[in-house]
Formats: structure tokens, C-alpha cells, sequence
């Protein structure tokens, strides 16, 4: 342990040495503070502090995530090449602890900066909340800076009447094969179609569980948020659609009812109920009313969602910085093993190609979707397509399975939304994204360290 912490206190001396630390300690608080000057939203209040949340930690996170690369690559792949490594191979240290005394040198120098940058942030929005009048002031602490759990609706079941509806096409038996699959998948279409929409003056329900403790919590306030599409203005004046909800229990004859609300179209909305209506289980029904004589959509991901009082904004918002810790050490993890085998352009440049692969990961799920990587009418390169599709379409599902592993919800759209960042998410991230996948590359670095001949290295240098 003494080793790991010695290495560690070097890397924290050479981040300093070279300035480094002051220079993007400086950046980042620099950027705290312009950003909210250059950066427009949308005139209130709420949306000014959720486009400052969203924008100054996702820069934060893009300046301390290349400077962890840079420093990860440099760190080892420098000592290396300038035979400085030397002085350490020949003290009774093992080659792992010089690798892992590295990585922790780096991810608590990162902590260090996200905890500057973090509470310049924080310090900003209670500085701006406060000079509030009261009655924005007490938006903001209901809204945006606060933490609230989430609750989804049940899925509805649609296999089965996908399968319904399959069974009566008519002489469906002697179509092909791709042509029964073709009218399988248009019937699912329509299916998750018709679960989504409100047809004009119609109403649709949905079942939330919010947990037992629900029986102790009855007093609180609910908050629902809700997005919805509409195909048509129908010369709807100010965009804004009427319609009435209503708040039950399965099997329970009380329904509490709102006043008429009239609420924007494409974007997420929120209303509050004064007391919570779930029974003692924590079961929860929603109807919505339509008033309007136009079709409404409500997308299955996040038409509606329940949000309730989760903790407070501070701790949630440590836990984000948590979560977001866990992403810059799996940034130095890849940094140190690419840079275990390879020179510092080499390495830097491996590092971040593998970094946009990873950001492209929605690129990839939509040619794995479509079962694609060139798009255009079927009758188009007919010769090469299925060449590429063969080749790529097979390495994009490999890419995909292994982004799924750290894929975990983002702390940044949480926290600018008011939901809760949990330890649970917490935990996850740390498993997943540091132990996991960190591990997995920590121990592919520590290996390629091990056997690397660092004499070839200096004499080629």
C-alpha cells in the first residue's frame, strides 16, 4: 500500500510541476462562471438553472475527460520514452503497483478538480436561488433543485395482441417466410401505435407502484411530468391542449380529480397534487381525459412519469460528481493500458478514437437496427452492401454489448431535471463502470506493462 501511495504522490507532483492542475483548475472555474453569460435559455427561471446544471457539468466532464487522457498517456508512456521509469523498475516496487499507483494518482487528482468545479457550481445556483423573490424561489426548490425519485408506469402487454391480430391476416400461412416477418413487424408497429395515443376526446390510463412506504407518505405532494405529441394544431391557439386527470387505486371507488389543465405539446410539462393517492401498497392510477378533438401521443419511454420528494439537492448532487468520478477513472484505466504498449501519440491517438466509437454508440444501434450500414433505397449498392453488412453489422453488436456494460443513466439529465441520483446508481456505476470494465482494462494494462521490454523502448527512443 505504501508503494501505491508513493506512485500516487509522484503523479500528483508531476501534474503540478508542469501546472497542470492550476491551469484547469482555472479552466473550469472559468467556464463556471461564462457560461451562464453566453448560454440562453428559455427566459424562466427553472430553464435558465437546468441549461446551467446540464451545460457546466457536461463541460466539466468533457475538459477533465481529455485532460485524464492526456495525462493517463503522458504520465507512463513519457516516463518510458525519457527512461525515467527506470528509476522506479529497480526499487523493490512490482510493475503493477507502478500501474495502479498511477491510476490512483490520477482518478484522486480528478476528484480533487471535480470537487473545485462541483462546488463552484453548487455555489452558483444556491447564490442565484437565493436572490430569487419568493414565490420563483419556491419553484426552484420543488423543480430543479431537488431530489426526486422517479416512478415509470407499467409496460402494457402487447405480445398478445400483436399475436391476435397476426393470427386473422387472412391466408397468412402461404406468404414467404421475410414476408411473414415483414407483416409481423408492421402489425407491432401499429400495436405500440395504438398504446400510445389518445384518439379525440378519449381517455387512456396508466398503473404506477411507488413503493410501501407510500402508507407514510400520504401528505406529500406528487409530481406528474408528462410530454405528449399532436399531429395537428387543428387551430389550436398558443399550442396548449386542455385535458383532466384523474387519481385512483385499482379497485378503490374514490378518484380524486384535477381542475381542466391546459398543457403545452413536445415538450416535458409538469402539475403537482397536493396529497398523495396511492393505497397503503404504494399502487397508483392515472387517467388522463382528452377535451380536445385531435389525436394525442404519449411515447411509451417517457410520455408520463411520477416524480416524488427523494432526499435532498446536495447529497444528490454529490452522488452525481460520484457517478461522474467513475467515468474519468475509467478514462485514466484506458489512457494507462494503451499507453503500456505504445508510444504517447500513438497512445492518445488509440485512446480517444476508442472514445468516439463509444459516443458513436447510437450511430451503431441504429445500423444494428436496420440491420444496415448504408442507408438508401433497396436498390442501391446492391453489390457492396451486403458485403459491409456482413463484415460491420456483426462488430457493431460486439461494440454495442460491451458499451451496455457502463452504460448507466446520466447524472448530468438527472440532476438538471430534479430527479434523485441515488447510491443504488451510484453503487452500480462504480461496479459496472470502474470494477468491470475498469478492471477488465486495468488488467489487460497491467499485463502489457509486465512483459513490455522497456530497454527496446529507450533504445528506440
Amino acid at each position: 500500500m505504501q508503494s501505491l501511495l508513493a506512485i500516487a504522490r509522484l503523479t500528483w507532483k508531476s501534474a503540478f510541476r508542469y501546472r497542470l492542475f492550476w491551469v484547469l483548475a482555472a479552466v473550469l472555474l472559468g467556464a463556471v462562471v461564462l457560461l451562464p453569460m453566453v448560454v440562453k435559455d428559455d427566459g424562466t427561471v427553472s430553464g435558465f438553472v437546468q441549461i446551467l446544471l446540464t451545460y457546466t457539468l457536461s463541460v466539466t466532464l468533457f475538459l477533465l475527460g481529455l485532460s485524464t487522457l492526456w495525462l493517463a498517456c503522458g504520465t507512463l508512456a513519457r516516463d518510458i520514452e525519457e527512461c525515467q521509469i527506470q528509476m522506479l523498475v529497480v526499487k523493490p516496487v512490482a510493475r503493477w503497483q507502478i500501474w495502479l499507483g498511477k491510476w490512483l494518482g490520477i482518478v484522486t487528482l480528478n476528484a480533487l478538480l471535480l470537487a473545485i468545479a462541483g462546488g463552484a457550481v453548487f455555489g452558483l445556483l444556491e447564490y442565484r436561488t437565493s436572490k430569487l423573490p419568493p414565490g420563483p424561489q419556491k419553484v426552484m426548490r420543488e423543480e430543479v433543485l431537488v431530489a426526486r425519485a422517479s416512478y415509470k408506469p407499467h409496460p402494457p402487454e402487447l405480445e398478445g395482441e400483436i399475436e391476435a391480430r397476426f393470427a386473422k391476416v387472412p391466408n397468412r400461412e402461404a406468404l414467404p417466410p421475410d414476408q411473414q416477418e415483414e407483416l409481423r413487424k408492421k402489425i407491432a408497429d401499429r400495436v405500440r401505435l395504438d398504446a400510445q395515443i389518445v384518439p379525440p376526446m378519449g381517455r387512456r390510463g396508466w398503473v404506477f407502484e411507488l413503493g410501501l412506504d407510500s402508507r407514510f407518505r400520504k401528505e406529500e405532494p406528487l409530481f406528474i411530468r408528462v410530454k405528449f405529441y399532436t399531429a395537428s394544431t387543428n387551430g389550436n391557439s398558443g399550442g396548449l391542449y386542455e385535458g383532466s386527470w384523474f387519481f385512483s387505486s385499482p379497485g378503490s371507488d374514490t378518484v380524486t380529480e384535477s381542475p381542466p389543465i391546459r398543457l403545452a405539446s413536445d415538450s416535458y410539462q409538469e402539475f403537482q397534487i397536493k396529497r398523495n393517492p396511492a393505497d397503503d401498497q404504494g399502487r397508483l392510477v392515472i387517467f388522463f381525459q382528452s377535451r380536445e378533438d385531435l389525436t394525442l401521443l404519449f411515447p411509451l419511454e417517457d410520455g408520463i412519469e411520477v416524480l416524488r420528494r427523494d432526499g435532498s439537492f446536495g447529497w444528490s448532487f454529490a452522488r452525481g460528481l460520484g457517478v461522474l468520478l467513475a467515468w474519468l477513472a475509467l478514462l485514466a484505466a484506458l489512457g494507462l493500458s494503451t499507453a503500456s504498449v505504445t508510444s504517447f501519440p500513438v497512445a492518445a491517438f488509440s485512446s480517444i478514437s476508442l472514445l468516439v466509437v463509444v459516443l458513436s454508440s447510437s450511430t451503431l444501434s441504429e445500423s444494428v437496427s436496420n440491420q444496415t450500414v448504408m442507408m438508401g433505397r433497396p436498390d442501391e449498392f446492391t453489390t457492396i452492401r451486403p458485403v459491409l453488412n456482413a463484415l460491420f453489422i456483426p462488430l457493431f453488436k460486439a461494440i454495442l454489448a460491451v458499451v451496455g456494460v457502463v452504460n448507466v443513466a446520466s447524472p448530468v439529465d438527472l440532476l438538471s431535471t430534479g430527479r434523485s441520483v441515488t447510491w443504488e446508481l451510484l453503487a452500480v456505476a462504480w461496479i459496472q463502470i470502474v470494477l468491470v470494465a475498469g478492471g477488465v482494462l486495468a488488467a489487460v494494462g497491467i499485463v502489457l506493462f509486465t512483459r513490455r521490454e522497456l530497454a527496446t523502448a529507450q533504445g528506440g527512443s
